[in-house]
């Protein structure tokens, strides 16, 4: 479903990523691992759009995106759940999930998304007049998911789901993670600082340090590579 080729990517004079190349297969859960500063985020943003890289090609279903506007990113087939969740605070939560269907056509099939986004948080549901800034933590990783699913994604980037979330709410939104990927076979490319969890909940991982793409594989394997177990789980 999408290729990246020899990517690289700016801030400036600043090169961050330096040449990353991987594939991801229609209905993969793929996580980013690596410390902070490696290029995980980047990564993402050169996807949406939102970071044009400087050189390299990202190829979704065979079309190269990269130039693109973020907008036509999201027409396309690939939305971003990013970092520190980035709700419209002044918006209810129903008016949050209305501008993640922005660009979609057909209030019945937007009707079905929002019961389907119900069933996966009830919660949702009863805040649904609640301004999006007065939702706890948890809540709002949960309203931001629900946002990006909205517009009905082949592929979805999520950004650090776990940051700062308490464990049990971590849980679930890594169970909800699965379901969707399940229900819908949507693909995944998943950057998460919470290595053992992330490898658990996908099919293989990639590491990236200082721009590079280290080492990449299946990820049970790495979950048994002691020198990813030393260097990321703290094993």
């Amino acid at each position: 479903m999408l290729r990246l080729r020899d990517l690289h990517t700016c801030y400036g004079r600043i090169e961050v990523l330096k040449g990353i190349d991987f594939e991801i297969a229609a209905g993969e859960i793929i996580t980013l691992l690596g410390p902070n500063g490696a290029g995980k985020t980047t990564t993402l943003m050169s996807i949406s759009g939102l970071v044009p890289p400087r050189r390299g090609e990202i190829v979704f279903k065979g079309r190269p995106i990269q130039g693109e506007r973020p907008d036509r990113i999201v027409a396309m087939g690939i939305s971003q759940v990013p970092e520190g969740r980035r709700i419209f605070p002044h918006l209810t939560v129903t008016e949050n999930l209305d501008m993640g269907a922005f660009l979609r056509r057909g209030p019945e099939g937007i009707k079905a998304e929002l019961d389907y986004i119900f069933q996966l948080f009830p919660i949702l549901s009863e805040r649904r007049h609640q301004a999006g800034g007065t939702l706890s933590g948890g809540e709002q990783q949960m309203l931001a998911i629900s946002r990006a699913l909205m517009a009905r994604p082949e592929l979805l980037l999520l950004d650090e789901p776990s940051l700062g979330l308490a464990p049990m709410i971590v849980q679930r939104i890594f169970t909800i993670i699965g379901q969707i990927n399940r229900d819908h076979g949507t693909t995944m490319l998943l950057v998460e600082q919470n290595a053992n969890l992330a490898l658990r909940a996908a099919h293989r991982g990639c590491i990236l340090v200082g721009g590079r793409l280290v080492l990449s594989g299946d990820a049970a394997g790495l979950l048994d590579n002691d020198a990813v177990r030393s260097a990321y789980l703290g094993l």
